[in-house]
């Protein structure tokens, strides 16, 4: 089985002058790279993200095999090509041409479902898509490549929320889409529940987002955060401090560490942020505590 490579790796096996470029930009969730190509015949490794093509300057003849056949077309301005993630491919065009790729992670796209199905999801694929005019896709790339080129203000912010709607549009029009059998209606399944307490209690010197945690259990943010609180009974948030209490509880009955140190083990700012959570919750201080 060939190697699954990461959206910067494809300028090694398609090469190609980068017209624009979203690296180091700081999205989540989505990656960006214009190229400027000439005539190439090429094969691709299985990506790790979800590929969308727009083509945005230049006509070529174009043919693609990922599974089974070739298939063959005509691409140019305002057509898309689409490629589900982990999918070696063999392109092959005849003409120079300006594209603009667009890389959607495994997270982004199975939690965009998960929140727009209320469901847990197994697997999300794309559709063998050559071509397609699609309006709302060639809209949501152009978006964001400008944004990749321009750097605006609230860019990132910005990005995210079209990669969102990009996400959905693909989702009702060029996917298909496996369940997870739920652990019950509004609550996470005995698996997640495990995840995710085995990954907080083995980084709560972290600060782990919404986001990471949503992807531990396999869901969108919304659906995490409401499905969470039914199974915890409290806040994502919540749960971590409780967490946090409990191992320094432990750390200052068990340990001569001091208590700044105490507190940096567990997560905490520093030490202040610890005795105002233990003031808090358990009504004294770590001093106190250990004394």
């Amino acid at each position: 089985m060939a190697a699954i490579i990461k959206p910067s790796d494809v300028p090694k096996y398609v090469p190609g002058a980068v017209t624009a470029a979203s690296d180091d930009l700081g999205w989540n969730g989505v990656w960006l790279r214009g190229y400027r190509y000439t005539a190439l015949d090429v094969i691709v490794p299985p990506v790790t993200d979800f590929t969308i093509v727009s083509y945005c300057a230049g006509s070529t003849f174009m043919e693609r095999r990922y599974e089974g056949a070739w298939t063959k077309t005509h691409c140019a301005p305002g057509d898309i090509s689409l490629l589900t993630r982990s999918r070696r491919s063999h392109w092959h065009w005849t003409e120079a041409i300006d594209v603009s790729h667009v890389y959607l992670t495994e997270n982004l796209m199975s939690g965009v479902c998960a929140d727009a199905t209320d469901r847990c999801i197994a697997d999300v694929g794309l559709h063998d898509v050559l071509k397609a005019h699609d309006p709302v896709v060639t809209a949501a790339v152009a978006a964001i490549t400008r944004e990749a080129r321009e750097q605006a203000l609230g860019s990132a912010l910005y990005v995210e929320a079209v990669a969102t709607q990009l996400a959905v549009h693909l989702l009702r029009n060029y996917a298909s889409v496996t369940f997870r059998e739920p652990g019950g209606k509004g609550k996470l399944s005995p698996v997640q529940v495990r995840r995710l307490t085995e990954y907080i209690d083995g980084r709560l010197h972290e600060q782990p987002s919404l986001e990471t945690l949503a992807a531990v259990a396999g869901v969108g943010v919304w659906t995490f955060t409401r499905h969470f609180r039914e199974s915890f009974g409290r806040t994502p948030h919540a749960y971590i401090i409780e967490r946090r209490i409990d191992r320094a509880r432990r750390l200052l009955a068990q340990s001569s560490l001091p208590i700044k140190e105490v507190a940096s083990t567990c997560g905490f700012a520093d030490q202040a942020h610890m005795t105002r959570a233990f003031q808090t919750h358990l009504h004294t201080t770590p001093a106190a505590l250990r004394s």
